[in-house]
């Protein structure tokens, strides 16, 4: 070629250029016609392939649907027979099995109607006896099973028996009929009812193989029914259990599963034999002339394709096609998956016509719908040559909004032109980038909780670095690994293929080898992506904190030194958060730890109110959450933020932590006369004293007469033998009076008080000091009493000035008067600490606690405030105290330690009140009473709200949300839950 010729071919204005390299086409009509080119192509390599994979993929979908049929029928079976399998192991150790007689396996019989009832499968439950007795309850679930055992309209079950009625001789047979509520309708002899059990298959397989024995699938003689027997031995003799289990809702769920209306199903035995088909009618036949029936076999069920089946060599989830009275079929065959039966088979037949029948119409629809988006594609064309004008246009407008620091993402339409679509992203990214940053700045801020700041963390980090993922592990204290506790990988649905890219647990050596990738990296990661960077995470003195792992595709932005740096310098803000947070919340454990050991510890103190401070908080949360879930009534606005909640949990928690202070022996003060023991001994001690003074008044005086023993003689030997057997009458009377009045368990009369007075006022000689060994504070309390001249005579019972136990430098400030009262309280103080007094305590009208004692007790709520309010709580956890301490509070003002009202209690108060009221009401380990029913504990708890003791809109929603018998159910024993009558309780209400 000439050089002329170069030029000419390299300028576009040369006048020998060729016709058609002056043409110039429109950008928009360009695309349309590539557009509409490729449609074309790809329409017509579609409907080719669509044609020939939708006949495909329909085969292939009747294989899978089978396959679930299978597994969904191979279920059914299991949830048959799984529930009686259960139920017979429970009623082999009933005493049923090993009742001598029938009236004592008749108090069984409400155990056999509850079976029954419960599970609708079950025909009948039957016990065989070694002797030949034998007693069946069936279940009479229609008017056909009735007039089968002539049974009458109204009867639902019936009783079949044979046993020895009279004591002894021939065996009597007896039917007796039940209706629906377990009342005996009719009962009769049946002389014709003759039946040993002991022959029977049932009760001999179950004997020979001493396990639960599963007969193969029959006819029921009575209900015509097709099911199987359970037979096992009794735990506890030679007795057999054994019941009827019906198969009827297999056939129900066969015809609930067809694909298409033309679908045969049925399950058949290894001889072929129809256990379950849609028609049951056609698969029962009777047996010859006689009146009984037994299963068809496929041949004779009168289905073609399902016969035609039999001859297929068909194996195990493998279809095959095959022709049934000129028609195509697509057979099917699956082994049920059973570990009782063996052999159980399902057959499905679908019609391939009808399998395909909507493949042509819909290859038609698709062929005119690619015509129809043809035309729709020749504008659109024209339309994307117009839009890459306005990308460009919009990626303009997306650098101004930047240099004015808007890092949003400005919507522009995505280009066509690679340029163009590539600057486009690159503004997006830089957009994004900025955005995200200030977004975890945000996270890290504003999140309290690590992981959840760690998870929103690492899922902006990961789109801002363009990685495909990442995870953040920690260093597990004492572990020797990293622990995961976040991670994300773009694209993933769940966290089911986390854990191949992100392993939950790593060794510690990987903290120190952070090197860049390849083999290194598969530790974390596998295979996919094949780059990884990981960096350190430590404190703000170098302790090891964590590793933060990146996973990326390799690129020429990630392999850029500048992307570890940016990496490296975030680690370090990341860093501080994670410790920040790992402070707060190590606080915060620290706390709720300390809180349960306080609480442990004052359950542990006392043997009779152990878990008490773990019972409460529980129901008090309970109560409130439920209130606080509610959506309609009148705390439907009630709802509660994290740190009220948390507010309101310590407050439950910390309710009682004032018992630290009050002494075990007043808390556990189970008797009036215990202190640090029971002082009931020393009282029996002189009991004793006065017994035997009795005895050697008796001895001296018969020492005294040394005069001949004539009949004046005797008889005065007789008279003082008769004093002294009265008088030790009289002291075991006493005695056991005081010691009943020790108890504490009825309440005192006014003449219970004044005998009690009475004996005490009886005398004993002491004849040593009782002033030796002595402690400090007793000497002290005795220093200024006279000493009395040894031998002494002391009263058998006293309240003697040694006994009173003054208050001292101790005096609680509770009074409302007192100066020193800061905190509020509104209480009367006792004369003295404490009165030790005999007569003083025996006295007691009620329970075992004097009025020092009860204030003791009291104290507790005091001594919580106290110890509360001299705490440094944050202002969101301010009402602790208050909550803590407001639960023996009244609604009229009656309550201790501050006398609040109705106004000055909150809700929180007043779900607390009600909780430690239920508690206490309920708890079965007090020593001063027994445990209440729930009913009557609930009686009194709405007695206290007519007496404005407790809130009644609380106590109402109490009993309707049925928070008290989730309580019970977890807490009281069986015998305390009774029955309780809510509609009663809430009317007595009004």
């Amino acid at each position: 070629m000439a050089p002329g010729d170069r030029a000419t071919d390299s300028n576009p204005q040369h006048p020998a250029l060729r016709w058609w390299q002056h043409i110039t086409v429109p950008f928009d009509v360009l695309i349309a016609s590539v557009v509409v080119a490729a449609m074309l192509v790809l329409s017509v390599v579609l409907a080719y392939q669509a044609g020939n994979s939708a006949r495909q993929a329909m085969i292939t979908a009747s294989d899978e649907n089978a396959q679930l049929i299978s597994e969904l029928i191979s279920e059914r079976v299991h949830r048959i027979v799984n529930p009686a399998d259960a139920t017979i192991r429970l009623l082999a150790f009933d005493p049923v099995t090993v009742a001598p007689d029938l009236p004592a396996r008749m108090r069984r019989l409400p155990v056999l109607f509850r079976l029954l009832e419960q599970n609708q499968l079950l025909s009948a439950v039957y016990i065989g006896y070694p002797d030949g007795q034998f007693l069946l309850l069936r279940a009479l679930h229609n008017a056909a099973v009735r007039e089968e055992v002539k049974a009458p309209a109204n009867a639902a079950f019936l009783l079949q028996s044979i046993a020895h009625e009279q004591g002894g001789g021939a065996l009597t047979g007896r039917f007796s009929y039940y209706d629906a509520q377990h009342q005996l309708i009719s009962s009769a002899e049946r002389p014709d009812y003759q039946y040993d059990p002991r022959v029977r298959p049932w009760y001999a397989s179950a004997l020979e193989k001493k396990s639960q024995v599963l007969t193969e699938p029959y006819i029921f003689f009575t209900t015509h029914e097709i099911g199987v027997t359970l037979s096992q031995p009794g735990e506890y003799g030679g007795a057999v259990v054994g019941m009827d289990v019906a198969l009827t809702d297999l056939s129900a769920e066969i015809g609930r599963l067809h694909l298409l209306p033309r679908t045969e199903i049925a399950v058949v035995d290894p001889d072929w034999r129809v256990l379950a088909y849609t028609d049951m009618s056609r698969v029962l036949q009777r047996d010859g002339d006689t009146p009984s029936l037994k299963l068809r076999h496929l041949d004779d069920l009168g289905v073609a394709s399902l016969q035609a089946m039999q001859a297929l060599d068909l194996q195990n989830g493998s279809s095959q096609r095959f022709k049934a009275q000129g028609e195509e079929w697509v057979a099917n065959g699956f082994a049920l998956q059973s570990p009782r039966w063996q052999g159980l088979r399902l057959l499905m037949a679908i019609p391939t016509r009808e399998l395909l029948a909507d493949v042509d119409k819909r290859l038609r629809q698709q062929l005119w719908w690619s015509l129809a988006t043809i035309a729709l594609l020749l504008p659109l064309g024209w339309c994307a040559g117009r839009r890459v004008a306005s990308s460009l246009t919009g990626l303009a407008l997306q650098a101004q909004a930047l240099a004015r620091f808007d890092f949003r993402r400005t919507p522009v339409p995505r280009s066509a032109v690679r340029e163009v679509r590539a600057l486009g992203e690159v503004m997006d990214r830089m957009s994004t980038t900025i955005q995200e940053f200030l977004d975890i700045t945000h996270h890290i801020s504003a999140e309290s909780r690590t992981d959840r700041m760690l998870s929103s963390v690492l899922y902006e980090l990961v789109g801002a670095t363009s990685c495909t993922g990442g995870a953040v592990y920690l260093v597990e204290a004492g572990a020797g690994h990293l622990q995961r506790v976040a991670c994300y990988k773009k694209g993933s649905t769940g966290d089911s293929d986390l854990p191949e890219c992100f392993p939950q647990r790593v060794p510690l050596e990987h903290f120190t080898n952070h090197t860049q990738p390849q083999a290194e990296d598969q530790a974390i990661g596998g295979a996919e992506p094949p780059h990884a960077l990981r960096v350190q995470l430590r404190t703000r003195d170098g302790q090891p904190l964590g590793l933060l792992v990146l996973h990326y595709l390799a690129d020429i932005r990630h392999d850029d030194v500048h992307f570890r740096a940016f990496a490296e310098k975030l680690s370090g803000t990341l860093s501080v958060a994670i410790e920040t947070s790992n402070l707060i919340e190590g606080q915060l454990e620290l706390l709720d730890a300390i809180i349960r050991l306080l609480a442990d510890a004052i359950d542990a103190k006392s043997p009779y109110t152990g878990a008490h401070c773990e019972r409460v908080p529980q129901l008090a949360e309970t109560l409130m959450q439920r209130m606080c879930d509610a959506k309609d009534g009148p705390f439907a606005a009630v709802g509660m933020t994290d740190a009220e909640r948390y507010e309101f949990r310590l407050g439950a928690w910390l309710h009682d932590c004032g018992k630290v202070t009050v002494p075990e022996h007043i808390i556990d003060k189970a008797t009036k006369l215990e202190t640090i023991y029971n002082r009931i001994h020393e009282v029996r001690m002189r009991f004793e004293v006065l017994w035997r003074d009795a005895e050697l008044h008796y001895c001296k005086q018969l020492l005294s007469d040394t005069q001949p023993a004539d009949a004046a003689q005797q008889e005065q030997w007789q008279r003082l033998e008769r004093q002294l057997q009265q008088r030790h009458a009289q002291l075991q009377q006493d005695f056991a009076f005081v010691a009943r009045c020790n108890v504490g368990g009825e309440a005192m009369a006014d003449a219970d008080v004044q005998r009690l007075a009475e004996i005490g006022q009886q005398t004993w000689l002491r004849h040593f000091d009782d002033r030796l060994g002595l402690s400090r504070a007793e000497v002290q309390r005795v220093a200024s009493l006279p000493v009395k001249d040894l031998p002494a005579r002391e009263p058998l019972l006293a309240d003697r000035l040694e006994h009173l136990v003054p208050w001292g430098a101790r005096r609680p400030p509770v009074e409302a008067g007192n100066p020193e009262n800061r905190w509020g309280f509104d209480m009367q103080l006792p004369a003295q600490q404490a009165h030790l007094g005999e007569l003083h305590n025996l006295s007691v009208r009620r329970g075992t606690l004097t009025t020092e004692d009860r204030f003791r007790i009291n104290d507790h709520i005091v001594q919580t405030i106290v110890m509360l309010k001299g705490l440094p709580f944050p202002p969101h956890l301010a009402r602790v105290p208050d909550i803590a301490g407001s639960h023996h509070e009244k609604l009229d003002g009656t309550g201790y330690p501050r006398r609040l009202g109705t106004e000055q209690l909150t809700l929180a108060d007043r779900v607390m009140t009600l909780a430690d009221i239920f508690e206490a009401l309920t708890a079965s380990d007090r020593p001063y009473k027994p445990a209440k029913s729930l009913s009557e504990s609930l009686n009194i708890m709405a007695r206290m709200v007519r007496e404005q003791h407790i809130d009644g809109q609380v106590f109402r929603f109490f009993l309707e949300s049925g928070v008290y018998r989730e309580y019970a159910a977890q807490f009281l024993s069986e015998a305390q839950r009774d029955a309780v009558d809510v509609p009663a309780l809430l009317a007595s209400l009004d």
